[in-house]
């Protein structure tokens, strides 16, 4: 696969890094003269230019990517990259890093992204799913914010404890895709018997959240 990443700063190097251990072809792209360091990712192909200008997405052969990361320290710059790649050159995949929560709302099918990423957001989530046992908690937002990755994790005492997931009445428009229990990922069948700790990882819309909340977490809780 190969990936263009707009913005060679901390995050967008350790993006680099990643992909390129994982065998992607990456591209990096940076404006400012100071951060261009090849060293730093060697098997990368650094571009000294500004992704906001149309000819330099072009020089660069953006049309040939698969994925378009936007990963700069500026919403602006990251929402124009996203909106170049996805209505001029057709990118299948474009992912933005939302820096600013408050900016979140415009990183959306508009403005050309598929998949966005708020690091203050993922961080409290990460400590909201830490500590609430019992309750239902928004990891992630999927697919132009049209569905979420949502998480609860049962108590140690709840009714729940050895009915079958068949037994969960889940809403339309959502799917129990995981259960993690100890070190162990399970793709959940319908006779599978759900134990205390498990942690159910539900893809829904936000629209019928409430609904799982209600078939889910209260029902956990009795």
């Amino acid at each position: 696969m190969r990936v263009a990443i707009a913005g060679a700063g901390a995050v967008g190097r350790s993006i680099a890094r990643e992909l390129v251990e994982n065998k992607h072809q990456v591209m990096l792209i940076e404006r400012d003269l100071g951060q261009i360091d090849p060293a730093a990712v060697e098997e990368a192909e650094w571009v000294h230019a500004d992704a906001c200008e149309l000819t330099t997405l072009e020089d660069a052969g953006i049309e040939s990517c698969d994925v378009v990361i936007a990963a700069t320290g500026d919403d602006k710059v990251n929402l124009v990259v996203s909106l170049l790649a996805k209505t001029e050159f057709a990118v299948r995949r474009v992912v933005a890093r939302v820096n600013d929560p408050r900016n979140e709302w415009l990183f959306g099918e508009n403005w050309g992204v598929d998949v966005s990423v708020s690091t203050p957001r993922l961080l409290a989530a990460l400590v909201e799913e830490a500590v609430a046992v019992g309750d239902l908690v928004r990891l992630l937002t999927l697919r132009q914010g049209q569905a979420n990755l949502v998480e609860v994790t049962l108590p140690t005492h709840t009714p729940l404890a050895g009915r079958p997931v068949r037994d969960l009445a889940l809403p339309p428009d959502s799917a129990l895709v995981t259960i993690l229990r100890g070190g162990r990922v399970i793709v959940p069948q319908a006779d599978d018997a759900l134990e205390p700790g498990d942690e159910l990882l539900f893809v829904a819309t936000a629209a019928v959240e409430e609904e799982i909340r209600a078939a889910v977490v209260d029902a956990a809780r009795g």
